[in-house]
């Protein structure tokens, strides 16, 4: 299991929140309010938050924002991931990943089937990084979001969390894009 070193100091970041839902308002919005509060309550800074219906477009949008501004750190989505002809989250956020995080969605459904056994396979919960930005993908209900932060994200966006966080390689996310191509490289 996961421990605070309490010796390092807590780093606080900046995280947006996007609710993916075709009948959410800011006033009904639990699980982004959910995500929004515990966030807050870490320490962290609520970045950005906002409201999209469920189109690819709409969605790409709001991400590709928030990955080219420096000032978020994380993006973590709510609703969208399942299977419904209107659930378009992962088709949305995938294809803009340049690394995908397979584990998330593993640990995700690890915690979620103790939580509600065989009925955690309804979600397609998804991460990756883009730029230097996290994306974390979760289900639309409260309960998943509280899983997912209480769970996964509130220990990984963590700087004390060791054996080790996402938080100590922020800075080397996009050394990739900062770094000159070699002479003679062809990629």
């Amino acid at each position: 299991m996961p421990s605070i070193d309490e010796s390092k100091p807590f780093i606080p970041l900046n995280i947006a929140v996007l609710t993916v839902s075709d009948t959410r308002s800011p006033a009904d919005d639990k699980s982004g309010t959910t995500l929004a509060d515990r966030l807050t309550g870490a320490g962290h800074k609520l970045g950005a938050r906002e409201i999209v219906t469920d189109d690819v477009d709409a969605i790409r949008a709001v991400l590709k924002k928030w990955i080219a501004d420096a000032g978020i750190d994380v993006v973590i989505t709510t609703g969208g991931t399942g299977f419904t002809g209107r659930d378009v989250t992962p088709e949305a956020v995938e294809p803009l990943f340049e690394k995908r995080m397979d584990g998330f969605s593993i640990a995700f459904h690890m915690l979620s089937h103790a939580k509600i056994g065989t009925s955690a396979i309804q979600s397609r919960a998804t991460a990756g990084t883009a730029g230097s930005t996290f994306i974390f993908c979760l289900p639309g209900s409260p309960g998943a979001c509280r899983d997912g932060w209480d769970g996964i994200l509130a220990h990984q966006l963590d700087y004390r969390t060791r054996p080790c966080n996402f938080v100590e390689i922020m800075p080397r996310l996009d050394e990739h894009l900062r770094r000159p191509k070699a002479k003679g490289a062809s990629a």
